[in-house]
């Protein structure tokens, strides 16, 4: 099993897990700074996360690994393998969380769906949605990083890697502005 000291070395040496100071997409800002992405493009330490994700589902009946675009693609490719299950993803078409690509999930198929990372849980409700439209049964849901701390509920057996709550400030109350720090925009540069 994947410790938590493990997961948090795995993510900071990938880059994936950032400290200093952040404006995040919502306009407060952090000191730290998450980016599932950069972990995922090292094929050894996806395997490495995705195997210990798919041993919490071990006792779990599962036939299908799901997963958002763009995310949660590598996750429930990695997870599915792990699980030996086909895979798939859903994606947007037109603004709507889809099946496509001629994916079909059958009536009664046991569906874990995975994610990189969850923050507000608006994505993987979506698939959720697709998955019960389609008939599949959701028997759990497993993410790399949960940024809810634990907070989002799915109405299933909810299983993660790492749980954290990054904390964030108003830019008028930020400590790290007060002491400071340069303040980076993640994506405006190499981070």
């Amino acid at each position: 099993m994947l410790t938590r000291e493990q997961a948090i070395e795995i993510f900071t040496k990938s880059q994936a897990l950032l400290t200093g100071h952040f404006r995040l997409t919502s306009g407060r800002h952090s000191g730290q700074y998450m980016q599932c992405a950069q972990v995922l493009q090292y094929p050894h330490y996806a395997a490495q996360l995705c195997d210990a994700l798919a041993e919490k589902f071990a006792g779990t009946p599962v036939d299908l690994v799901i997963g958002p675009a763009l995310g949660g693609i590598i996750v429930a490719y990695e997870v599915g393998r792990a699980l030996g299950v086909k895979t798939f993803f859903t994606e947007r078409d037109q603004g709507v969380m889809s099946l496509r690509r001629g994916f079909v999930i059958n009536p009664g198929e046991k569906v874990l769906v995975v994610e990189d990372v969850v923050t507000t849980g608006g994505s993987v409700k979506e698939v959720i949605e697709v998955v019960r439209q389609k008939g599949g049964e959701v028997t759990g849901v497993g993410v790399l990083v949960d940024r809810s701390n634990g907070k989002v509920d799915f109405g299933v057996n909810t299983e993660s890697i790492l749980k954290m709550e990054i904390e964030s400030y108003n830019p008028e109350e930020c400590p790290l502005c007060q002491q400071g720090l340069p303040l980076i925009k993640p994506g405006s540069r190499q981070v």
